[in-house]
């Protein structure tokens, strides 16, 4: 097959040309240029007044040790100041995506300290990790849920760690949200704007969908991890009976961490697993 062909094998909303920003892989390729992401992270952290992006990688891998799992980020940055700043597109609601959350700040910091980006406690930098809900993540219809930490007995005093989690959901209604951030939010649920950002994304999506590189990678690596997925599926149910283990998403990622897979063919597996199963 030629990859028009490979395209329209794949179910209907994931062909090429029906792939919108809220796709992890188009969103990376949109977001792939420094000004877009500089007004995105501007909306959604007015108060930080970022100057600019000082390091900016897409579907990056903070690569597991001997004890924490792999995890990949979508849009990985760094701002003037240093502060480390993680965008994630989220489709499907998940009864996990807090503690992923912390699994992200705790691959971050991993990150930070490989990268020397500071030798004392109080040189590590503040870290945002930024969800991009289309469903609505806490069913409070609310555009934004920002989390940090506090004193459970003293509600007023706060755990200064430098972490935030920041959640935006497509399904807000409240009219706490600013217009330029309501906007970009609308985008993602499927709603142009002749905000000039809006205008601009939608340029960005046209130019990336005529890049016959990105499809053909997009289209491949599409039908490989698809194909992969059913045969690591198969093994993992067969593994899981011979070893009298429960058959689920998390046992088979277990069994093929055991057989030697490397991190991220695991946590893509894994992602595209609970794809199938409607939790991610």
């Amino acid at each position: 097959m030629n990859i028009d062909e490979m395209n329209l094998s794949l179910p209907f909303e994931q062909r090429w040309e029906n792939l919108t920003i809220a796709n992890d892989f188009m969103f990376g390729k949109v977001f792939q240029d420094l000004d877009l992401s500089l007004e995105l992270v501007r909306r959604i952290l007015p108060e930080l007044n970022i100057e600019r992006i000082t390091l900016h990688e897409r579907q990056k891998s903070a690569h597991e040790t001997l004890d924490t799992y792999g995890v990949r980020f979508d849009v990985y940055l760094h701002d003037n100041r240093g502060r480390i700043i993680i965008l994630e597109m989220q489709i499907a609601n998940v009864k996990y995506l807090a503690k992923r959350s912390r699994a992200y700040h705790s691959a971050t910091d991993l990150d930070a300290r490989e990268r020397k980006k500071y030798k004392r406690y109080e040189e590590m930098p503040e870290v945002y990790v930024i969800f991009i809900c289309d469903f609505d993540p806490f069913g409070l219809r609310r555009y934004v849920y920002t989390f940090k930490k506090f004193c459970c007995e003293v509600k007023e005093l706060a755990l200064e760690d430098g972490t935030s989690t920041i959640f935006l959901s497509t399904r807000g209604q409240d009219k706490e949200v600013s217009s330029k951030l309501k906007a970009f939010i609308d985008f993602v649920g499927g709603k142009s704007s002749d905000d000039e950002f809006i205008q601009q994304l939608e340029r960005r999506l046209m130019y990336a969908k005529h890049n016959w590189e990105w499809r053909r990678n997009y289209v491949l690596d599409s039908l490989e991890r698809n194909s992969l997925i059913y045969d690591v599926r198969e093994q993992g149910i067969v593994l899981g009976k011979e070893q009298g283990r429960i058959e689920t998403v998390e046992d088979t990622v277990r069994l093929l961490r055991e057989h030697g897979m490397n991190a991220d063919q695991i946590e893509s597996i894994r992602t595209s697993l609970l794809k199938m199963k409607g939790e991610v």
